[in-house]
C-alpha cells in the first residue's frame, strides 16, 4: 500500500509554496492625482508625477545631484551633529531619536551645506532634508547655514538655499532652536549689506520657523509648483480664526499672485533658471 504522504496532492504543494507578489515599493500612489505610479518612472522624472506634475519631496543628496554640476560639490561641516543638552524625553530620548535618524538617513542632521558649480557658476549651496525630523531647525541646522552664508560673504559668492523641505524650530532644543532664526537672518543681512546675492528656493512644504526666517529673505525667491508655504498650516489657521480661507491659500500659486515669491519653476528648469538669475544680477 502506497504511503499517502509520499505523493502529496499537487494543489497542496502549490498552496504550501509562498506566493510571489509584486515587490514592495515598486509602485507609489501620487498624493496629487491619487493614481498608482511606477516608482522608477517617478525617479527618472526627477521625482515628478508624469500624470499631474506633482513634485515629490526628494532627499538632500538627490537635490544636490540635480542642481550642482557633476563632481564640483565640496561639503562643509559634514561631521557637525547635535547633542541632547536638555536631556529631552518624549516617547524616547532626543539622543536616541537623533541616533535613529542619523542611521536611517546617513546624515548627521537635517541640512547639507557646501560649495559647488551651477552651470559653471561658483556658488555656496545649502539644502534642508525633510527625511531628517521633518527638516526641523535645531542648533546644527542654524549653525551650518550661518557658517555657509558667512563664507559666501567672505568669498563674494551667491548663496543658494533650498528649503527642501523645511519645518519648524526643533522643540527638543528649546530656545536654542528658536534663536537660530535670528542668527541665520542676521548673517543674511550682512551678506546683503556686502552686496552679495541670496536666492531662496521654496519646496513643499516650507513651513514654521524656516518660512518665518531665512526662506523668506531671498533677493530672488523661487518656488516649485503647488508647494505649501507659510508659518502655521491652513487647517490650524482655519480652526483658529473660524473663517473660510481663500482657495489655494498658502500655495506657491497663491503667493505668487500676491507678490510673496518671484517665480514658480518646475524642477527640470530650476538649475538653468538659478544660473540665469545669477547672471542677471551680475554675480
Amino acid at each position: 500500500m502506497a504511503d499517502s504522504n509520499s505523493n502529496p496532492n499537487p494543489m497542496q504543494q502549490s498552496a504550501a509554496r509562498p506566493k510571489r507578489g509584486v515587490p514592495e515599493g515598486l509602485w507609489v500612489r501620487c498624493p496629487g492625482c491619487q493614481e498608482p505610479i511606477f516608482r522608477k518612472e517617478v525617479d527618472e522624472n526627477l521625482g515628478i508625477c508624469p500624470l499631474c506634475d506633482y513634485h515629490w519631496s526628494i532627499p538632500a543628496r538627490t537635490r544636490i545631484a540635480q542642481l550642482i554640476d557633476d563632481g564640483t560639490f565640496e561639503e562643509w561641516d559634514a561631521d557637525m551633529h547635535s547633542t541632547d543638552f536638555l536631556n529631552f524625553f518624549d516617547k524616547k530620548s532626543y539622543a536616541d531619536r537623533l541616533a535613529a535618524e542619523q542611521k536611517r538617513n546617513q546624515l548627521k542632521d537635517a541640512v547639507i551645506t557646501g560649495t559647488g558649480m551651477i552651470r559653471a557658476r561658483r556658488v555656496v549651496f545649502a539644502v534642508t532634508d525633510s527625511n531628517f525630523m521633518m527638516g526641523s531647525m535645531g542648533s546644527v541646522v542654524g549653525e551650518k547655514l550661518t557658517r555657509a552664508v558667512e563664507r559666501g560673504t567672505e568669498m563674494k559668492l551667491p548663496v543658494i538655499i533650498v528649503s527642501g523641505t523645511g519645518g519648524g524650530a526643533r522643540m527638543q532644543e528649546g530656545i536654542v532652536s528658536l534663536m537660530q532664526m535670528a542668527k541665520i537672518s542676521a548673517a543674511l543681512a550682512r551678506h546683503d549689506s556686502a552686496g552679495e546675492l541670496f536666492i531662496s528656493v521654496l519646496t513643499n512644504p516650507t513651513m514654521g520657523g524656516v518660512a518665518a526666517s531665512f526662506a523668506s529673505l531671498g533677493d530672488v525667491t523661487f518656488a516649485e509648483p503647488k508647494a505649501l508655504i507659510g508659518f502655521a498650516g491652513p487647517r490650524t489657521i482655519k480652526s483658529t480664526v473660524q473663517l473660510e480661507l481663500p482657495e489655494g491659500f498658502q500655495t506657491s500659486e497663491f503667493l505668487l499672485k500676491h507678490g510673496y515669491i518671484d517665480r514658480i519653476i518646475r524642477r527640470p528648469e530650476l538649475k538653468s533658471e538659478i544660473a540665469r538669475a545669477i547672471d542677471y544680477c551680475g554675480k
